[in-house]
């Protein structure tokens, strides 16, 4: 048997399985048949997956006593994380509209003016966040 990275098997384990090609699939096989813990892993990641992708807050609660009773340290300090910001996970997870764009402007502008540090004043930095130079 091959042995994989934590950091292929991580890829392979949040891919949409029919983006992964035959030489992939078969690693991910391997993988899951190797190890009735990665089989778990691998569900729980894809369900939560699921939820994300097809906005499916609802099944949020079962998922997280999924992730409680199957006692995989990883997992679970992953679902306590979730827990603790629940209400926030949860419009993430229903709503169809974020604040997505708004952040990645907010983190354009602040790279500009890290790129131009002690460099100009803001007429200069100004004209780059208008002009996205």
């Amino acid at each position: 048997m091959e042995h994989f990275s934590a950091k292929e098997a991580s890829w392979l384990f949040i891919r949409h399985f029919d983006d992964l090609n035959e030489k992939e699939r078969e690693e991910l096989a391997t993988i899951r048949q190797g190890s009735e813990t990665a089989e778990t892993i691998y569900q729980l990641v894809q369900a939560f997956l699921q939820m994300v992708r097809q906005l499916q807050g609802s099944h949020l609660e079962s998922w997280l006593r999924s992730v409680r009773a199957c006692h995989i340290p990883e997992l679970r300090r992953f679902a306590n994380g979730v827990e603790r910001d629940k209400a926030a996970v949860l419009v993430g997870l229903t709503l169809s509209h974020n604040n997505g764009q708004t952040e990645g402007q907010v983190t354009r502008i602040k790279l500009i003016k890290r790129m131009m540090y002690g460099r100009a004043g803001f007429a200069l930095l100004r004209q780059r966040v208008l002009h996205r130079f």
